[in-house]
């Protein structure tokens, strides 16, 4: 495995994706080691200005809008940062294309050929070496998005959509080495940072 591996957090919102990222930035920050972090949306400039139509909860995009912003922004990300910093950076990515598979076919029900050729044609081959994939109840879900002083449109969903994307998560996973899955309805914040911490230090 390469020594400077790309890694992903996956999860529905409010589920302990981005706090998991956060720890794993840290953990490579002190541990002095080469790396970049981006986010989807997100990411370059651009990236961000597309990030802020996506998340606008006063805009009421239909669902191929919304995949189509993702992808220009994902191309934009692959072609001016990603690609640069490929095998000579540690690679940190909060959401990619399992999340779109999660949510805009499973949740959305966009035909999933259509996006899987999207992410042939932005970026080819280029594929994960480890998933950390968090998941969070419905009780924890509503609980948590409550407590949110600001909401944007992708936290204003109805339930019974993050739960066909966070069984579109469970579907994508499903037996293969690379996840790992994280709980965060039942693991306290110390398991949690010893789970990524330990899963790193295999890694790097």
């Amino acid at each position: 495995m390469s020594k400077y591996p790309i890694i992903i957090f996956e999860g529905i919102e409010a589920s302990g994706k981005t706090t998991n990222f956060k720890i794993a930035a840290n953990y490579l920050k002190k541990r002095r080691k080469s790396f970049i972090k981006l986010r989807e949306p997100g990411g370059s400039i651009f990236s961000e200005k597309i990030r802020k139509l996506i998340l606008n909860k006063k805009l009421n995009l239909n669902n191929k809008t919304d995949l189509l912003l993702f992808y220009a922004g994902r191309s934009e990300n692959f072609e001016k940062i990603i690609k640069k910093n490929y095998k000579k950076k540690i690679i940190l990515i909060d959401r990619f294309t399992d999340s779109t598979i999660a949510y805009q076919h499973y949740g959305m029900k966009i035909d999933l050929k259509v996006i899987k050729m999207l992410n042939k044609f932005i970026i080819g081959n280029f594929n994960p070496n480890i998933v950390f994939l968090s998941t969070v109840n419905s009780k924890n879900l509503q609980k948590r998005l409550k407590n949110r002083s600001k909401l944007n449109r992708y936290d204003k969903f109805k339930l019974k959509f993050y739960n066909k994307v966070q069984n579109g998560y469970e579907k994508i996973s499903s037996n293969k080495s690379k996840y790992i899955k994280i709980n965060s309805n039942t693991n306290t914040i110390n398991e949690v940072k010893k789970i990524i911490i330990n899963k790193l230090e295999k890694l790097i």
